[in-house]
């Protein structure tokens, strides 16, 4: 692949036997899964059988970088965390920010993979070679903030990076997150309750130095040019400002911002205070960053006596959840629910969500005071959201109900409530509402792991003049055409779902922020992405293979799904996505489901896939070097 990167170095920990091994992976398999979790799926296929209980010792949880994680220079400091979801019960994959991923690589390793499980809580601590399994009974049960300071204290060392699971990953939430630098989330699927089955409190890695680009002189040319193209974007320098939350109230203005359980997408009376710029001028202190990142999106807010500033900031994600979703309208009250869920480790997302759907249920008489424990659960009550984020996180009473996701729990609940549910395959939607980007509803359907809305571009930026930046560089990738209507779907759009789905997978698989290295509006584009290739690593690849790699990754995962017994039966919507807009300037609105089912077809027709049953076949395994599975 490249001299000093042939081979990947991957840390075999048997929590069962408590055995550490090194396993390598040759250059000329590493470059078919470079990183990411096509690395980790690629371990995964190897060993684990695909039917195997998401929290039983069989499941394996691995931690993977890429061979550009910790270059200097912003967009390169991520870490993919793949196992089997215990909350869809398909591949998960989870990705997060920070310094952590940075220091993993820094020490030399490009996936720490965990199997088994220990007698008692552990920790593994990393120190380049030297890496040994630590009693975690001082911190097991302990939130996030508390366990930074106990395992500095406990190793004389303060240059340390942790992720770690809080007391929801210890629960077995099956949404528990994993945490690092107590407020950068590997949030999605459920990864955190698979670590708490292992009985694993935390990943701790001693700081290393960065990464050297493999051209230094023009690699540090190319990364102040990328400094200085922030300046240029107005959309990457108002990412900065304001963070993800900043088109919270524009998205409401629209029409489109899911409210009161997805209800309505309508949200006047809260949209302005809790948007973006509410957020920059109130309670913002200061903007965070990842390593060696100049965008600085990163929310850090402060309530004094309320919320402390080591938990970060509410993202334009969990802004909603905990905000329109619950037609709550206070910002600090979201800014507090989103640091107890970084305090205890759960997905912001999911949390929000699934509140949102119980409040629904109590409204609508499925649920009682009885069966709540008392809470009144009305949208826009933000007084019961710290109780209730609390007793999910401990499984207490209605936490315990809820701590399953929707899904599971309007199963338990019954009466109906499943059409209350905003999810698929059981993993519940973020705040981007497929009624106004048909395209990313076709994502949500067909994705591997659920519904996620960073595993694709939007179709809104289809709608932009031909000479724009975005649709110059969605050009490289085969997307030409622009539209005046919104809502349309035909053909065009559907190639660019599945052609934006790959280039988005090969992101994910090198770990590089989508928000800097995306294919349209980011800050660089596929042409910075394959300098990045060159300068950093000395690897003179294509758009051609970069895309490769990313649709593999993708049928990678929809194997291990066909395997675990899901068809495209599983690639469906909820109904309310369907139903006419209420109210508010998208009324009368819907998905056309009809259309909806027929762009699905095709994207299966796309990929490559058997028209009855939506899972790759033998030509397009061995079209992309996957034969191996077929065997």
């Amino acid at each position: 692949m490249y001299d000093r990167f042939s081979n990947a170095r991957i840390l075999d920990v048997d929590l069962t036997k408590s055995e550490i091994n090194i396993r390598t992976i040759p250059g000329d398999i590493y470059r078919l899964y470079p990183g990411g979790s096509a690395l980790g799926l690629y371990l995964i296929l190897q060993d684990m059988d695909p039917k195997v209980e998401p929290l039983s010792s069989e499941n394996m949880l691995i931690f993977s970088v890429s061979p550009l994680t910790g270059l200097p220079i912003s967009g390169t400091s991520r870490v993919t965390v793949t196992t089997k979801s215990p909350l869809t019960g398909t591949i998960g994959d989870s990705q997060a920010g920070g310094f952590f991923p940075m220091h993993l690589k820094a020490n030399d390793w490009d996936s720490v993979l965990f199997r088994g499980k220990s007698e008692k809580p552990v920790y593994l601590y990393i120190d380049g070679d030297n890496v040994e399994l630590k009693d975690a009974k001082n911190i097991w049960g302990k939130v996030t903030g508390e366990v930074e300071k106990i395992v500095r204290q406990e190793l004389g060392e303060k240059n340390v990076e942790i992720a770690q699971i809080g007391p929801g990953g210890e629960n077995l939430v099956k949404y528990a997150s994993i945490i690092n630098m107590c407020n950068r989330a590997n949030g999605r699927n459920g990864t955190g309750a698979v670590m708490g089955s292992k009985n694993l409190k935390a990943l701790v890695v001693k700081k290393g130095k960065a990464l050297k680009p493999y051209n230094k002189e023009k690699f540090s040319q190319f990364s102040k040019k990328v400094v200085k193209m922030i300046s240029e974007n107005p959309n990457i320098e108002g990412l900065g400002e304001h963070g993800t939350d900043g088109d919270l109230e524009e998205f409401s203005d629209e029409g489109f911002l899911p409210t009161k359980n997805w209800t309505t997408g309508y949200f006047p009376e809260g949209a302005t205070e809790i948007t973006g710029t509410t957020m920059s001028e109130t309670i913002l202190k200061k903007r965070d960053t990842c390593y060696g990142c100049a965008v600085r999106c990163k929310r850090v807010v402060e309530v004094p006596g309320i919320v402390n500033p080591l938990y970060g900031g509410p993202e334009y994600e969990t802004a909603a959840a905990f905000g329109s979703y619950c037609g709550i309208n206070d910002l600090k009250a979201v800014s507090l629910a989103n640091q107890l869920c970084n305090m205890y480790g759960i997905d912001t997302i999911s949390c929000g969500a699934t509140i949102a759907f119980a409040m629904e249920c109590y409204e609508k008489g499925m649920l009682t005071k009885k069966d709540t424990d008392g809470l009144e659960l009305k949208f826009g009550n933000d007084k019961i959201l710290p109780e209730l984020i609390e007793k999910i996180a401990n499984r207490e009473g209605i936490g315990n109900l809820l701590a399953e996701g929707s899904k599971r729990a309007a199963q338990i609940i019954g009466k109906g409530t499943e059409c209350f549910t905003i999810e698929v395959k059981g993993q519940e939607l973020p705040a981007h509402m497929p009624q106004y980007k048909p395209m990313v509803g076709l994502i949500y359907a067909v994705n591997p792991f659920g519904a996620d809305h960073q595993s694709s571009e939007h179709d809104v930026f289809l709608n932009l003049p031909k000479d724009s930046q975005p649709i110059q560089r969605l050009g490289q990738i085969g997307t030409y055409k622009t539209y005046k209507d919104p809502f349309t779907i035909d053909d065009d759009k559907v190639r660019f779902a599945f052609d934006t789905q790959c280039y988005f997978s090969i992101l994910d698989t090198l770990n590089l922020c989508q928000f800097v290295w995306g294919p349209s509006w980011e800050l660089c584009g596929p042409d910075e992405l394959l300098e990045l290739c060159k300068l950093g690593l000395g690897w003179n690849t294509s758009l051609f293979e970069l895309m490769r790699i990313g649709e593999r990754r993708i049928n990678m995962m929809r194997y291990f799904n066909a395997r675990a017994g899901f068809t495209k039966e599983d690639d469906k919507l909820p109904k309310r996505i369907f139903e006419k807009m209420p109210d508010g300037p998208s009324e009368g609105i819907q998905l056309n489901e009809e259309k909806f089912n027929e762009a699905k077809e095709l994207y299966y027709i796309f990929a490559g896939w058997g028209k009855d049953t939506g899972n790759p076949t033998e030509s397009i395994l061995k079209k992309l070097s996957l034969g191996w599975l077929i065997k």
